[in-house]
């Protein structure tokens, strides 16, 4: 079950990864933890557009705003004892 669910989340993370890479070793396996969390409840906030300040709010001298977060895959960076001539599979260039 561990096995598969680790499968799984690295299927998600490069599709076709676990088919190129050798499996993990049993060590590997017991010095990693993945948990699955139920949610019964979830809440998030949703906004299109800017912030609804209150006017009042605005007169003050306080910067208001958006900070946008993303999260996003950056260039893969090999390891420097990798073996000329073993090029960035495919799958990790995918945006």
């Amino acid at each position: 079950q561990k096995l598969a669910a680790l499968e799984a989340f690295a299927e998600r993370i490069a599709p076709g990864r676990w088919a190129d890479a050798r499996p993990p070793t049993e060590q590997e396996i017991k010095a990693t933890t993945i948990m699955a969390l139920p949610l019964d409840e979830a809440s998030a906030k949703v906004r299109a557009g800017p912030p609804g300040d209150e006017d009042g709010d605005l007169e003050l001298d306080v910067w208001a705003g958006v900070v946008p977060f993303e999260t996003v895959r950056g260039e893969p960076v090999p390891d420097p004892r990798l073996r000329p001539g073993i090029e960035v599979p495919d799958y990790l260039h995918r945006p």
